[in-house]
């Protein structure tokens, strides 16, 4: 297996998982504050192996594949971690929109691809906006605390909210995009599945 600097940088993201999740549970009082930094980090190479494979022309199918399991992964045990600070319906029913619409998006673009039509549901303008107002709404939630007087829960709570807007308009244009598939024939009983 060949690893360039995106794919090192993507896996990294990956290691960082468990990083977050050992200091979200140590009892000290600069745990909130390093779970933003960790965070912070893992969306900063989200963005950088990108930006770097495009750049310097290392795109490569492992990179394909495990930069969205990264960024999902990350965001799914960032909210999930969030929900058991802020037990709340309007905490919980957020969290599980935004996994859901990504477990459902994820089958969708797999599906696409093993009938030839993953260029249907290619990442969207709206998708990179949803995943920006939702990288800023949870780094806010992990950190909690106010910064001089400005309420960052408050903020990261509110453009949640927008984030989950953003992900159920992204997940109706990735639908719309592939409805016409979805309805054809295939020839072959699709019963039992």
């Amino acid at each position: 297996m060949h690893l360039n600097i995106p794919n090192i940088l993507t896996l990294l993201r990956i290691a960082l998982i468990p990083v977050y999740v050992v200091i979200f549970y140590l009892p000290w009082q600069y745990a909130t504050q390093a779970c933003a930094l960790v965070f912070a980090l893992a969306a900063i190479t989200d963005w950088l192996d990108g930006y770097l494979a495009r750049r310097i022309e290392q795109t490569s199918r492992l990179g394909a594949f495990l930069d969205p399991v990264a960024d999902k992964l990350m965001v799914a045990v960032a909210l999930l971690l969030i929900v058991e600070n802020d037990p709340s319906p309007l905490m919980s029913i957020p969290a599980v929109v935004i996994i859901g619409r990504e477990i459902t998006i994820s089958a969708l673009r797999e599906w696409m691809a093993e009938i030839g039509a993953r260029a249907r549901v290619a990442v969207s303008v709206i998708g990179k906006i949803k995943t920006t107002v939702q990288m800023v709404a949870i780094l806010l939630l992990i950190y909690r605390q106010p910064v001089w007087d400005i309420p960052v829960y408050t903020i990261g709570y509110v453009l949640l909210y927008v984030a989950v807007i953003l992900t159920l308009w992204s997940m109706v244009v990735y639908m719309r995009a592939a409805w016409p598939s979805l309805l054809e024939k295939s020839g072959q009983s699709e019963a039992g599945d």
